[in-house]
């Protein structure tokens, strides 16, 4: 039976005894085990052939074939010789089928070769951040990328969609990306705090409460923890394990922060999220004043800011709305190619998904009813190949889309 924290000598201040209350039930709680390990009880299901043929953008009688040969991963077999596989083994199957037809090798590992740069980017803004930092990630994680997620949300919504409790990881010291950018000798190396996933190839650092002290010492001690200081820290950190992901998805608070900021200044591209309302809109036209005035002021230093993209996505719309249809247009005309043309439909499908505290990629379509699950996934899948292609683009490579005309003219 843990001991209670006795009060320090002397009369106790206010503050002292919260903070003892605090540490207390820390103490307490964390003396009966409380696991912070991998959350085993998330599993992610298996795909169909159908949907792994999909996903790879091959026939699935060539995947028929390659397992009845005896090549690539064996699927599983479920009744009337229905074959599935798992991610790891999709991922295995991108392996072979680059290593067989190599002039299609980066279609099947569209993973970073040399010279390409990390792609760190921050989904920031509006409402809508969660999910899409949540799909962007799952996403590129189906089509064969690696991905280390970073969730800077202090009540760690992204999180909690890959099993880590809030409440369990703020129990515990150096759980978070606190620990890394903190301004004391405790500070760690990103690596202690990555957790892996039910997701082959994605990674996490979890968010937790311990990212609200950022908050307060960032402004107790302003004149020593400057926000360039923040941003370094930052920076080498995902620096640190560059080699071990192609794309890093910044999950950012839902409020104006100076850690979110220091997210943003530390990325290489921006994904702003915006809803089809009016206020919304000004609520974003707002945070982009924000926005410019950081920039603003790293450009008065001389070290000005430079991104390969800042992009705007449309999420929760309803594109048979008239209104939206309008404020649609009214952001498309005032944003031009940078607003994303796929947009992120609104869907039961998609709020019955978090309801379960799942994605729809984790689920079948008979889970929330098939019409409203393709009609929603259809919706995903155009926002994340449009962002695939932006990341294409910088590193150089053609579309997808291109490659898809090239491919539709050499057919005919």
């Amino acid at each position: 039976m843990p001991q209670p924290i006795s009060p320090s000598c002397g009369k106790e201040t206010t503050s002292e005894r919260i903070r003892r209350y605090g540490n207390e039930l820390l103490h307490r709680v964390l003396a009966r085990g409380t696991p912070f390990n991998h959350p085993h009880h998330m599993t992610l299901r298996s795909f169909s052939l159908g949907e792994v043929a999909e996903i790879l953008d091959v026939s699935g009688s060539s995947l028929r074939q390659l397992s009845i040969d005896g090549l690539g991963p064996t699927p599983e077999l479920g009744t009337a010789g229905r074959r599935s596989y798992t991610l790891r083994q999709i991922n295995e199957l991108r392996a072979y089928l680059a290593s067989a037809r190599p002039k299609e090798a980066l279609k099947f590992c569209p993973r970073r070769r040399e010279g390409e740069k990390l792609q760190i980017i921050s989904v920031a803004s509006g409402r809508g951040r969660t999910p899409t930092a949540l799909y962007l990630a799952q996403g590129l994680a189906l089509q064969g990328f690696r991905i280390l997620a970073i969730d800077l949300d202090p009540e760690s919504w992204l999180s909690e969609m890959f099993g880590y409790s809030s409440n369990a990881l703020g129990l515990g010291r150096n759980a978070s990306m606190y620990a890394v950018i903190r301004d004391d000798d405790c500070r760690t190396s990103i690596r202690s705090v990555i957790r892996s996933t039910h997701f082959d190839g994605l990674d996490l650092v979890p968010g937790s409460h311990e990212l609200n002290l950022f908050e307060y010492e960032y402004n107790r001690h302003s004149e020593t923890l400057k926000g360039s200081d923040v941003r370094g820290r930052m920076v080498s950190a995902i620096k640190e394990v560059d080699g071990n992901y192609d794309v890093v998805v910044i999950h950012c608070a839902p409020k104006y922060s100076d850690l979110n900021l220091t997210a943003i200044e530390a990325a290489t591209g921006v994904l702003v999220t915006v809803r089809p309302q009016l206020p919304d809109i000004a609520s974003t036209g707002r945070f982009l004043n924000i926005f410019s005035n950081l920039v603003a002021s790293r450009e008065k230093t001389g070290t000005p800011v430079s991104y390969d993209f800042i992009k705007f996505l449309v999420t929760r719309h309803d594109p048979r709305d008239v209104s939206q249809q309008e404020t649609v247009a009214l952001l498309r005309g005032s944003l031009g190619d940078d607003l994303l043309t796929a947009t992120v439909w609104i869907s039961d499908a998609i709020q019955e998904a978090r309801r379960r505290k799942r994605s729809l990629y984790e689920l079948s379509a008979g889970a929330v009813g098939r019409s409203a699950y393709e009609q929603a996934m259809e919706s995903l899948n155009s926002t994340n190949a449009e962002v695939m292609d932006i990341i294409r683009e910088v590193w150089g490579r053609p579309s997808q889309a291109s490659r898809s005309t090239a491919a539709g003219k050499a057919k005919s």
